[in-house]
């Protein structure tokens, strides 16, 4: 079920990417322009509004959004397509309970990626993903090609998030407020590792059914509504935009 085109018609979904790129900006996400972030066209299911190139995440805008389909062309749309659209298309593809998709080179996540180490429930962000962080070790390269996308939606599988090796991560969810609660929660949870290992190792670890019940807790949705409307108005007030 397409949770967002029950919820929002397209000006409203534009908004919500347009805000969703402040927060990721805000909260550090961004990598010049580098960074891109999708969501679905409401009530279709074969296209999603998305990020246009060369510019940053704080910089979208209702007349440079891009619409691309599910092959990963352009069909609409002021800005230009990302050279990299083909992680949205197959993901976007394999998952139909999938409405967004983000992909960003967080520092700390990068950074545990180039250990090839799995990230560990040894915080509360790092319990949102007990399930499991998967990796995609084909190539360090933009993928700018189907099989590039096909091959980071296969490493996906049904995880909410996967590391692309010493590159960066592709977050998913089923909103927009989800994806990117996911994202951020992921380079917090790979930063709290990285510092506990570097202060001398971790020590010991809740049990499984501790994790799993907190797991529970921290991946509602109403979490991810709440959390995405906190840092929307924390962004809005640090860069002195008026909320739309």
């Amino acid at each position: 079920m397409n949770h967002d085109a029950v919820v929002m018609n397209d000006t409203e979904a534009k908004q919500k990417l347009i805000d969703a790129g402040l927060v990721l900006e805000t909260a550090g996400q961004g990598d010049l322009t580098r960074g891109h972030i999708s969501v679905r066209v409401p009530g279709r299911p074969d296209l999603f509004f998305m990020k246009p190139h060369s510019f940053g995440f704080d910089e979208i805008t209702m007349e440079n959004i891009v619409v691309c389909n599910l092959d990963g062309e352009k069909v609409g749309g002021g800005g230009r397509r990302h050279s990299e659209v083909f992680i949205h298309s197959e993901i976007l593809k394999a998952r139909p309970e999938i409405n967004s998709v983000i992909h960003s080179h967080p520092d700390h996540a990068v950074a545990l990626s180039a250990t090839g180490r799995a990230v560990l429930p040894i915080s509360q962000p790092g319990s949102a993903f007990s399930d499991g962080v998967p990796y995609y070790t084909d190539t360090i390269e933009l993928i700018r090609s189907r099989d590039m996308g096909a091959g980071v939606a296969q490493a996906l599988g049904s995880h909410k998030a996967v590391m692309l090796r010493n590159h960066g991560v592709a977050v998913v969810g089923q909103t927009i407020e989800e994806s990117v609660i996911l994202a951020i929660m992921l380079d917090n949870a790979c930063r709290i590792q990285l510092l506990a290992e570097a202060a001398g190792g971790i020590g010991e670890q809740f049990t499984a059914d501790h994790i799993a019940r907190l797991h529970e807790t921290i991946v509602r949705p109403e979490q991810y509504v709440i959390n995405f409307d906190f840092l929307r108005r924390k962004a809005y007030r640090a860069t002195g935009r008026q909320l739309p």
